[in-house]
C-alpha cells in the first residue's frame, strides 16, 4: 500500500466566494452574528452551532474544547454542561473566556471575547427537560473530566441510572449540570479573501456603546 505524503505547508486554500464591508454589517454584534448563523443554516453548514470554548484554569494554563451553542440572547451566547468539568471549574476564578465560530463552507469564523457566569435555574431547567432522555441520563451517570478505571465503569453507571429512572417520566436535573451565558465585549468577524487579504470587522464594547472597527488581516 502506497502511502501519499503531503507537504504541510503547502496546503492552502484560496478564499473567494463573499466580501464583508462596514457599511454592510448591522450596529450590534448580536444581531451580525444572527445573520452569519441564518446564512450558514441555509448553507447547511455541518454543526453550525458548534463553537471552541477556551478557559484559564487556576494555574494560568489555557484549555479548549468544542462544545454546542444552545442559544443566541440578546445579552450573548449560551451553552450547558457539567459544572463539576474542567471547563466548569476553571471558569469559577477566570470569568474571561473566548469563543470561536468557524464555517470552511462559507469561508467564514467569528471570534468572541467575553465574560461567563451562570444562567438562571430556571433555563436550566427548561432545557434539561427537552433533551432527549437518553442524554438526560448521560447527565447523571458521567461524573465528567474525572478519572475513571474504565469505559465498563462508565457503563455500568449508566445502568444503574437507567434501571432508577426505567419507568420515570421525568429526569430531574442535577444540581451539578447547567447553562452558562458568554456576555461579550469584543467580537470580530472574519471573512475570507483572495491572496490572504480578508476582511476583519471588529467590534469592541467601549463606554457603554459598541463601537466598529476593521482590522488588517
Amino acid at each position: 500500500m502506497s502511502i501519499i505524503h503531503k507537504n504541510i505547508a503547502a496546503i492552502r486554500e484560496d478564499y473567494s466566494k463573499y466580501t464583508l464591508d462596514e457599511s454592510d454589517v448591522s450596529a450590534h454584534p448580536i444581531d451580525q452574528f444572527q445573520r452569519w448563523f441564518d446564512e450558514a443554516l441555509k448553507a447547511e453548514v455541518i454543526e453550525p452551532n458548534a463553537m471552541v470554548l477556551a478557559t484559564i484554569s487556576a494555574d494560568g494554563y489555557p484549555s479548549s474544547r468544542v462544545v454546542l451553542l444552545k442559544d443566541i440572547k440578546p445579552s450573548g451566547f449560551s451553552f450547558f454542561t457539567n459544572y463539576h468539568s474542567k471547563k466548569g471549574q476553571s471558569v469559577v476564578d477566570k470569568k474571561q473566556v473566548s469563543l470561536l465560530f468557524f464555517w470552511p463552507e462559507l469561508q467564514r469564523q467569528v471570534r468572541v471575547e467575553g465574560w461567563i457566569e451562570k444562567l438562571p435555574s430556571e433555563d436550566s431547567d427548561e432545557y434539561f427537560a427537552s433533551r432527549p432522555k437518553g442524554s438526560r441520563l448521560g447527565a447523571l451517570a458521567s461524573p465528567q473530566s474525572q478519572v475513571i478505571a474504565d469505559r465498563a465503569t462508565l457503563e455500568s453507571r449508566l445502568h444503574e441510572v437507567e434501571q432508577t429512572y426505567a419507568d420515570a417520566e421525568q429526569v430531574p436535573r442535577p444540581a451539578y449540570w447547567g447553562g452558562y451565558l458568554v456576555s461579550p465585549m469584543r467580537v470580530e468577524f472574519w471573512q475570507g479573501r483572495s491572496s490572504r487579504l480578508h476582511d476583519r470587522i471588529e467590534y469592541v464594547f467601549r463606554d457603554g456603546a459598541w463601537i466598529r472597527q476593521r482590522l488588517a488581516p
